[in-house]
């Protein structure tokens, strides 16, 4: 009998763990244990690896740029990165504990016969997944770009294998350990050790890594494969990582080529990381101590009544709460629960005054969260308005999982007594729309450099949508006031409220609802008659978007005798006039070069035929000047229906429409609320 009783109590107190959410680390705290032991590689590690811009998994290896042999030029002006899916906690916030790691690689650098290698490969440590920064490639691996690099925010480590010699390099075959920067803060030279990173014969290399919390000690190791480690490491260094990565941070893989090409290939990867206790109430676990067994029953009875009577209670407000409730309890990634009074007491009771903006699907608050001294946007989402329960539910699935610095991020929920609430990351100087146009409130004036960075941003954003995520994300409703500014003034794609994924075998997202949603002057005109957005459809909208950045007018502005902003550009254009289209309020304070570049790229993305559009690819090729801006015809080509040589995102399935041009002027449109971009779906 004794036995039972025994069997029962641990089970009611391992219960009781769980259900307080006691961490593992507070009874008994886990060493460092393997997270990745890989020696070869194939196509199932997509499932776990995180593959961005040119890398790919091939061969056998991981590819971080990519790995032609017969074409020089696919390989020119490259970056990638290829970074382990799972975050690993670094540091604890109370404490000055710093988790140890170690990790060791097996790494090919391949250079072409007769040919100079060129650029560099490095193990990152990095804040988030997102893909390399556009202009990237040369000197800056994958890591930064000329505008980001040496900046505090990027929160990234990295230890470079450089095979390019810049003015503030040793030479072209060194080691270095990089703080933010692609300037090394130590550096070492390889050839002073016989180590030469792209020798002529190809040689396979193992690097070793170990990383010592409790001391902060950084070191570094490099042998050819079959050789032991040696015993003295190339880089031995006193560093914190706490001051330099992100609590959350995951590891992995950068790499760049320039005019100088090589292959970067990783073709086995250990990795282990001391595994942090999360950091939690420890008065929990003196209270199960102090209660004593009859208390322990009497608690355990208490839950299971409370849960009894919650799930009642949520059944009797509306069954299709629970399904909710389960859904964003089980969302991958880490968004957090907050609680409800929490949220009210962070807005001062969800107060006008504190009002950011005001749309169909509810009201976004700033609010406050004194404990971690943290500014966020609120979301009080009406649920009433929720067309589809389902839908939602797939939507708010997708959109959580997205990762890049230029979409605006999901901090967490807070779902109670059928009021949903989101929580965002606040952007403090709000929406490009409200700095581009509102004159009643004091604004920094964007300068040119601004505009042209927050249009690269928003670029950026949207070729990850539509190409580097696994599933294609049409956005469908891009707009300045859907592009909010961080502190920096960096552009962040919010309002996803209207966004869908689509397969990747599939072309369009279909529309369920009556009429086009949207904003005149940034839907493109094929949608109104396909009633479905595309990846172009979605170009479209950014082309709007760069003229009005760049003419400082919105797209619908009637302009000269011209009904859309496009239109008068476009004879601008014809009439050899085109940089007065420039907004006046720059006071000719802009570079030319770029300015006509922009309003050429913005005439290209509002070519009424769909097919004709530029990429994604391409336009970021064209911001980052690696490619000229875009050829665009002196007239406005008419819109004919069916669109003639579709492009890959077109549908010319119905071939019992129509092919009469169509005017620049469309109706039929359904408008929404023109509000500051925290959607009720923006939590990317």
């Amino acid at each position: 009998m004794s036995l039972f009783i025994n069997i029962i109590l641990s089970k009611i107190t391992i219960f009781l763990l769980l259900l307080l959410q006691v961490p593992a680390g507070i009874i008994a705290q886990q060493p460092q244990i393997p997270q990745l032991q890989i020696s070869s590689f194939n196509s199932s590690h997509y499932d776990i690896l995180d593959v961005l811009s040119s890398a790919t998994i091939s061969n056998g290896a991981l590819q971080i740029t990519p790995d032609s042999l017969n074409n020089v030029f696919v390989r020119q002006h490259k970056s990638g990165r290829i970074l382990y899916k799972t975050p690993f906690k670094m540091w604890e916030e109370q404490t000055n504990i710093v988790a140890s790691f170690n990790t060791s690689f097996l790494i090919n650098i391949y250079r072409s016969p007769n040919t100079i290698a060129g650029e560099g490969f490095a193990f990152i440590i990095a804040p988030d997944l997102s893909s390399p920064p556009i202009a990237s490639e040369a000197q800056y691996l994958g890591l930064t770009n000329s505008t980001l690099d040496g900046l505090s925010s990027n929160q990234l480590v990295a230890l470079e294998l450089d095979t390019v010699k810049q003015d503030f390099d040793p030479d072209d075959n060194h080691m270095g350990l990089d703080l933010n920067s692609i300037r090394s803060n130590t550096t070492v030279s390889l050839s002073n050790h016989n180590i030469e990173i792209a020798p002529l014969d190809p040689k396979n290399y193992t690097v070793w890594i170990q990383y010592d919390g409790v001391d902060k000690v950084f070191k570094a190791y490099m042998a050819l494969e079959g050789l032991p480690r040696p015993a003295v490491p190339l880089l031995d260094i006193q560093l914190n990582l706490r001051d330099y990565v992100n609590q959350q941070s995951y590891f992995g893989f950068a790499a760049s080529t320039g005019n100088w090409t090589q292959l970067n290939c990783v073709l086995g990867w250990n990795l282990t990381v001391q595994i942090l206790p999360q950091e939690k109430d420890t008065k929990w676990i003196k209270i199960l101590v102090g209660v004593g067994v009859p208390g322990l029953l009497l608690l355990l009875v208490a839950i299971l009544v409370l849960i009894y009577y919650l799930k009642k209670r949520r059944i009797r407000l509306g069954g299709n709460d629970t399904n909710i409730l389960g859904a964003l309890k089980s969302l991958p990634g880490t968004p957090r629960e907050f609680r409800f009074k929490d949220l009210k007491r962070a807005t001062n009771n969800f107060d006008d005054k504190n009002k950011l903006g005001q749309g169909g699907f509810g009201v976004v608050y700033k609010g406050v969260l004194p404990k971690e001294n943290m500014e966020v946007a609120v979301k009080k989402f009406s649920r009433e308005s929720m067309k589809g329960k389902d839908d939602f539910l797939a939507e708010l699935t997708i959109i959580n999982r997205l990762r890049h610095k230029h979409l605006v991020k999901l901090v967490g929920w807070c779902h109670t007594n059928g009021m949903l609430l989101l929580v965002y990351d606040f952007m403090p100087n709000g929406s490009l729309d409200n700095h581009l146009f509102n004159n009643n409130e004091e604004k920094t004036r964007l300068g040119w450099d601004r505009r042209y960075k927050i249009i690269s941003g928003v670029a950026s954003a949207l070729h990850y949508l539509h190409n580097e995520y696994d599933q294609k994300v049409v956005h469908r409703d891009l707009k300045a006031s859907n592009v909010m500014l961080d502190s920096d003034y960096n552009a962040r794609l919010g309002d996803f409220g209207l966004a869908r994924a689509i397969d990747n075998e599939k072309t369009s997202y279909a529309e369920l609802e009556q009429g086009v949603p949207g904003t005149p002057g940034y839907i493109a005109p094929e949608c109104f008659h396909m009633g479905r957005a595309t990846r172009e459809s979605d170009v479209f909208g950014f082309g709007a978007v760069v003229l009005e950045v760049v003419c400082g007018q919105r797209p619908w502005t009637k302009i000269a005798g011209f009904q859309f902003l496009a239109d008068w550009v476009w004879t601008l254009h014809r009439e050899g006039r085109i940089l007065e289209a420039v907004d006046e309020k720059l006071e000719k304070d802009f570079v030319e070069e770029e300015a006509e570049r922009l309003l050429l790229l913005g005439l290209a993305c509002s070519h009424p035929i769909a097919s004709e559009r530029p990429k994604t690819q391409t336009i970021i090729q064209i911001l980052s000047g690696a490619v000229p801006p875009p050829r665009v015809p002196p007239f406005k080509p008419a819109f004919v229906w069916p669109m003639m040589g579709p492009g890959d995102d077109s549908n010319t399935s119905n071939n019992t429409q129509d092919t009469t041009p169509m005017s620049s002027s469309y109706s039929g449109w359904t408008p929404r609320e023109n509000y500051t971009g925290y959607s009720d779906n923006s939590f990317v």
